[in-house]
Formats: structure tokens, sequence, C-alpha cells
């Protein structure tokens, strides 16, 4: 058995083969496999299913098709830690809504497809420019606040909307099985008495850390004692359909190339998806930061402008041979939230951040094969997504308003939403635009700063 202490010596990050910007690592050779984190990872790969209705419902695939997203996708998430990122990366989960409502303002068929792949390109294209020159949060200072809230809380709504619009709204896809879902979940995540509970009692917070794992569980015993599902298990390998990817869905295959004009159309969305995925960066940061402090023997290298280049290459990558709304982003925040938990804990509990995250995704990447684990899920895909987007839109709405700066913003940022909600993304930007000239007038150059009014401050009553 190989002796770790002695491959990844303490304070030091693992051996890696250089690789430019990057580090290149492979499992057993220069990180340790943690088994645990790659067994949750087979169970937590019903959520990265649940993005299937979605593409089976705006882009018309078949599930086949979309199960070849899906794995395509799956197989672009362990770049991160491949290529030296100790992060567990996710969907764009905000800015699905954006994305769906988007697609949705073009015909179906060639149309939208080529409104998905301009967009996915584009923004490939845009966090590359950012990787390489490292610009992003230069661009994102740039950005006023009251804009920033308004986009992220404008995500949030959207995700919740999805769920309860009528008609079409995916609650009453299984409406018993998702509400009672969706209150435990609420529960377990959020609730206070429950938090402190967990504190002192390690089975409680085992199950407070495992996000959204303990729902879907709770849905697979809920959804057949009330009707709404029902289970027919196969055995043996899944079989994703790539052929008909690569000829009917890419745009080298009968599709063809979108417009340029559709490219320059869809800069907008790509604008607002980046902030939130700016924020999901952020976010990063402060976990790891947070970490370091008990974990010190593991200094988890985590740069920046390494995450936007592995996050434009994948991007491109899925544009060009699997364009998926649920795009590529940084971060799965609630998961990699668990996995840095364990972490903490000591090098006897994971023996580096990145071995842990690294065997989370290979984990998830085993699951899309297997298929009784795909034919249990897919049965309650619907409850997946819907509990993804609720969670999603609870917490974007709070991060949303966490971005302005002053009731002022909060006001901007409730009208920009509004706006995002109703037009897109383009409206939103334009009404937020406007909205802050008008409050701020030249207190928007730079180096002008803001006074944020005594109410803000708790000082009036």
């Amino acid at each position: 058995m190989k002796d770790w202490r002695t491959i990844r010596p303490e304070g030091q990050d693992g051996p890696y083969i250089p690789l430019g910007p990057f580090q290149l690592r492979f499992p057993g050779i220069h990180y340790k496999f943690e088994p645990y984190d790659y067994i949750q990872g087979l169970l937590m790969c019903a959520v990265c299913l649940s993005i299937i209705p979605i593409l089976q419902e705006n882009l018309g695939m078949p599930f086949e098709v979309a199960l070849a997203i899906v794995v395509l996708n799956g197989f672009l998430y362990c770049w991160h830690t491949a290529l030296g990122d100790p992060v567990v990366p996710g969907w764009i989960t905000p800015a699905i809504p954006l994305i769906v409502a988007y697609v949705g303002t073009f015909d179906p068929g060639v149309p939208r497809m080529h409104a998905l792949i301009s967009f996915q390109i584009t923004f490939a294209l845009w966090c590359l420019l950012l990787g390489i020159t490292g610009l992003g949060r230069r661009v994102i200072d740039i950005i006023p606040p009251g804009i920033k809230c308004g986009i992220i809380m404008g995500a949030g709504v959207a995700a919740i909307f999805m769920v309860f619009k009528t008609p079409g709204g995916r609650l009453m896809t299984m409406p018993i099985t998702i509400s009672i879902c969706a209150l435990f979940t609420v529960y377990l995540m959020y609730n206070y008495g429950f938090r402190k509970l967990a504190q002192n009692n390690a089975a409680l917070r085992l199950v407070a850390n495992l996000g959204l794992l303990p729902a879907i569980l709770l849905a697979i015993i809920v959804a057949p004692i009330v009707g709404e599902a029902t289970f027919n298990i196969e055995w043996g390998i899944s079989r994703p359909d790539f052929a008909t990817l690569w000829t009917d869905w890419v745009p080298w295959g009968k599709l063809g190339w979108p417009s340029p004009m559709e490219f320059i159309r869809s800069i907008p969305l790509v604008l607002a998806t980046y902030i939130v995925v700016f924020g999901d960066v952020i976010q990063v940061q402060a976990i790891l930061a947070d970490g370091r402090k008990v974990r010190p023997d593991d200094p988890g290298t985590y740069n920046v402008n390494r995450t936007h280049l592995i996050c434009g290459i994948r991007n491109g990558i899925m544009g060009f041979f699997g364009p998926d709304i649920s795009m590529c982003g940084p971060l799965w925040a609630a998961m990699h939230v668990v996995i840095v938990e364990r972490w903490k804990k000591g090098r006897a509990s994971m023996d580096s951040l990145l071995g842990g995250a690294a065997s989370f995704r290979l984990g998830t990447l085993t699951g899309y094969f297997l298929l009784p684990v795909v034919t249990v899920t897919r049965a309650i895909l619907p409850a997946a997504l819907c509990l993804t987007l609720l969670i999603q839109g609870f917490v974007s709405v709070y991060v949303g308003a966490r971005e302005a700066k002053n009731l002022k913003d909060l006001g901007i940022g409730g009208m920009v939403a509004g706006a995002l909600l109703a037009r897109g993304s383009a409206w939103g930007f334009a009404v937020g635009i406007i909205a802050c000239v008008l409050v701020y007038g030249t207190d928007l150059l730079p180096g002008r700063k803001i006074e944020e009014p005594a109410i803000w401050k708790g000082q009036e009553k």
C-alpha cells in the first residue's frame, strides 16, 4: 500500500505533470482514490440525470440522446481535478431558467438548437478570454451592484417560476412527491432548530451535509406509494446514443452552423450567465479559505484564471459535441461543501481535497452507465429537477439581495429581475442601466463613492 504522506508531504500540493497553466493528475498515481466519495457520487448522479427532462421538453431530444449529453458533460466534470482544480464542478444552475426562456423565443428544431449552440460557444470564448487575460474580477466590478443583484435574484425567481407556473409548471408532474420532498429538503438544509441539533449529533450532521441526496431517496420511496411513479428496473449497462447526437444535434452535423448574428444576439445572456459563474468562483475561494484553517497540511491550490480556462474549454467542447442547457460551471455548491466538510476532519478521513472531489466526480460518471441506477432515477427525474430548481431559487434570491449595497440597489435589482423574467437578459440589462443612471447619475463614474442611506445601516426606524 502506498504511503501517501511520502508522496504528498505535509503542507505541499500533491505531485503532478506540468501542462502549461494546468497540473495534470491521475487517480492512484498523483492523488489517493477516496472510496467513500466515489460511492456518494454513484448515488448523486441522479441529480445530474435530472436535466434530461429539460433537454427532452425544450429541444425535443430522445432520452438516449439526452443521456449521451449528460455522459459527455460528466466526463468533462472530471477535467477540473485532472487539470488541478480541487473543486466539485457542476451545472450553472441559476442560468438554466434564463437559457430555457432564451431558447424558447426561437422556433423548435434547428433555430432553437442554433440559439443554444451560439450561446454556449460564445460563453466558452468569453471564459477563455478572461482566463487568458485575468480580467474576470475587473469585468464584474464594472457592473453596478443593482444590476448584479437583479440578475442573480431574477435567475432565482425564474427557477421557482418554472416549478409553480400554470400551465406547464413542473410541480404538477409529481405534485405530492415534490411537495413532500421539497419541504423535507428546506427543513434539512435551512431550519435553524435542525441545524442546531445536527451540531451535536453525528448521524444528523451527516444527513444535513448530504445536500439533495436524502430528498431524492425519499422521492424513490414516496413516489410509488402515492402512485406518481412506477419503477421498471433493468440490469446491465446504459446505452447513450452518441451516434444520433453526433449526426442530428451538433453544428458539424445535419444542423449546420448558426449565423454570426445569432452569436451576437447571445451576448446579453452570456454576460448575465457570467455574473452567476463569477459568484460561484468567489464562493469556492471562501469555502477553501475556511477549510485551510483546519487543513494547513493540504494547501489545495485554486487558481481563478485556470478555472476560467477549464470552464471555457468544457463549454466549447459541449457546444461542438453536445449542446447542453445545464452548461458547464465551476461549482456544485452543495456537494462541494459536503466534500470539504469531510476533508476538514483530517488527513485520516481524506488525504487531499482534490482526491475527494475527483473520486466523487468519477462516481457520478460511473453511475451514468449503470442501467439499474439510470432506470430507478428515470422515474423520479421530474422530482429531482424540481428540488434542484427550488433550492437554487432559494439560494439565488438571498445571494442576489446581498449584492445590493443599499435599498436603492435592491429596488433597481427588483426592476432588473422583473424585466429579466418577462423579456430576457437584454431587457434586464437595459432596464438596469437606465435605472442606475437615473438613480445615481455621475456617482456611477469610477472613483465616486455611493453613500449608503442610514436606513440600510439600521440607524433609522
